[in-house]
């Protein structure tokens, strides 16, 4: 059985493929099948072959070298699998975006297939391989992958709207040629409108999709785009109807149980989360999910295993965080369990202490949670007591969500002073979100502090938009200096500020084309984009900026982005 995981339209007759100036990757764990490879590939006239017998081997080659061409096992023994390999150097954009990559197994479950696509490899094919077979389908991939090169390019660039047109140039070059890959383009043009924050041209090109043929994946993105619009009952309605005509089509359950969460329907998300999770079982951000949820909703013997498996499956997953040890370690709480859960504490201390600059803040607030749901008030005003020190100690503060846990804590421990700072930082950086300010509200609510808590909501709310509006008045009156010296002092003031944020890199960008393309300044502007985009991703004003940004540099000093993969 072969299993192509991307859509493969016929293929034209094209150009000879010349294989042997290119670089190889061969990943299993057998030595013989190694080989076996090797020769096939060479047979094909392949000349530089590397080999690895483990995944982590695998992740240390692809970080040295950029192959054309990877052949991985799924199944690797101890340590990564050929998924988790995969998923890793999608993530770390370990790849070129011409780079094909086959996964090559003996497995035929439902399990492996699923796990495997959701990560997507160019093919997926079953052993063993036949010379013919392995060079139809390097053929296939590869000419596929120089149609999407320049358009992976832009999109490594962050350049969405670029890439857009790409696709669009494309779609036409093709037409003349029997529209060879046009559903593919579309897919991808919608996938890029969606990151632009540009959901009606994203919804023009999955319906283009659908008036050729009845794609569940062009439904599921326009289900997305209801989603994204709080249409709750509608994408439901939609991402049901996808799940009915292809039950393993992973990705809708995920978002139907993002559209019963939107609906308040917790019951109803954690159902179909734990089918998803026994379709496909090897996802680190379903099992959190579904534990988190199931958390929520006191289901703690469903939230235990579902933490359990998180944790199992993440130990080699680049996806893996501490969020799945933080609430087992709740749960454990709730089983008065207090032992383990400071030894899971301890564990994600030592686990993501380097990588996670918030560890500490977050164990003592799991720690305090615990203390006080398990009615040892006593210890829970220590971890209080010990949490503000912590952040007393700090410069920077923590991003919303551990503010936001953080200030539940501390009210709930009796202290005061502290957590009306952190909320207060939190409205300050998120002066326009309404429904963010209505949870800060209802903690100031339960608290007993509803009527200060709405005086400093509106105090912050204004502290935040005089700041941002003197730039603003700074930059429309032509003082551009001024301007960019005032945003950078609101930055460091609100770094997570998305209206300064933006506004900040839109005078650097005003700046440069009055006076000149200045390279500090173009990368200024683009680490403040690139900052905001990890906050809210997808937003349309980014995607704007961005092509401003990218059209000011002069062609001869434009840099070589990273290697990075197709979208996905």
């Amino acid at each position: 059985m072969n299993l192509p995981l991307a859509s493969a339209p016929a293929q034209t007759k094209a150009e000879p493929i010349d294989w042997a100036g290119k670089n190889y990757l061969v990943v299993d764990d057998f030595i013989g099948v190694r080989q076996l490879l090797r020769e096939a590939l060479r047979s094909l006239g392949a000349r530089n072959i590397d080999q690895a017998a483990s995944g982590g081997e695998a992740i240390g080659l692809l970080a040295k070298t950029r192959y054309d061409v990877v052949l991985c096992d799924f199944n690797l023994g101890d340590g990564k699998n050929g998924q988790q390999v995969l998923e890793e150097a999608r993530v770390r954009n370990l790849l070129l975006p011409s780079s094909v990559w086959m996964m090559v197994s003996a497995e035929k479950s439902v399990e492996s297939v699923m796990g495997a696509a959701e990560h997507q490899p160019d093919a997926y094919l079953v052993k063993p391989i036949t010379e013919g077979v392995l060079l139809t389908r390097l053929n296939r991939a590869w000419h596929r992958k120089q149609v999407f090169r320049p358009i992976d390019q832009a999109y490594a660039e962050k350049d969405y709207l670029r890439a857009a047109r790409l696709c669009d140039e494309q779609i036409d070059h093709q037409a003349n040629g029997g529209r060879l890959h046009e559903v593919e383009l579309l897919r991808m043009k919608a996938r890029l409108m969606e990151k632009s924050g540009e959901p009606e041209k994203a919804r023009e090109a999955y319906e283009r999709v659908l008036n050729q043929r009845e794609y569940q994946w062009a439904r599921a993105g326009l289900a997305k785009i209801r989603l994204a619009n709080g249409e709750f009952e509608q994408a439901r309605q939609m991402f049901q109807g996808v799940i009915a005509e292809n039950r393993y089509y992973i990705d809708a359950y995920d978002q139907l149980a993002l559209a019963y969460q939107g609906m308040g329907k917790l019951e109803e998300a954690c159902s179909i989360l734990e089918r998803a999770a026994k379709l496909s079982p090897n996802s680190v951000p379903r099992q959190r999910n579904l534990g988190q949820i199931c958390l929520k909703l006191g289901n703690v013997g469903m939230a235990e295993r579902a933490f359990r498996k998180c944790i199992a499956i993440g130990e080699y997953s680049v996806r893996r965080t501490p969020d799945a040890y933080l609430g087992l370690a709740r749960v454990c709480g709730l089983k008065n369990d207090p032992k383990e859960a400071q030894a899971l504490l301890l564990a994600a201390q030592r686990e993501f202490g380097e990588a996670h600059p918030d560890m500490d803040l977050r164990a003592k607030i799991t720690e305090g949670l615990v203390w006080h749901e398990s009615g040892d008030y006593r210890r829970a005003r220590k971890a209080g007591d010990e949490l503000e020190a912590l952040l007393g100690a700090r410069e920077e503060r923590p991003d919303t969500a551990t503010c936001l846990e953080m200030a539940t804590l501390l009210f709930a421990v009796g202290v005061k002073e502290a957590p009306v700072e952190l909320l207060c930082y939190v409205i300050r950086n998120n002066h326009d979100n309404a429904v963010l300010l209505d949870e800060v509200q209802a903690i100031f609510d339960k608290a007993r502090l509803t009527d200060e808590g709405g005086d400093l909501i509106r105090a912050s709310k204004k502290e935040a938009a005089d700041l941002m509006n003197q730039g603003v008045l700074l930059w429309k009156t032509g003082k551009l200096k001024e301007a960019v010296e005032w945003m950078r002092g609101a930055r460091a003031k609100l770094p997570n500020n998305q209206r300064i944020l933006f506004n900040a890199a839109q005078v650097l960008i005003s700046h440069m084309r009055e006076r000149g393309f200045d390279e500090a300044l173009a990368l200024e502007a683009h680490e403040v984009l690139i900052h905001v985009d990890r906050l809210q991703p997808g937003q349309q004003r980014f995607a704007q900026l961005m092509e401003q940004l990218a059209a000011l540099a002069p062609k001869e000093e434009a840099a070589a982005p990273e290697a990075s993969t197709a979208v996905t």
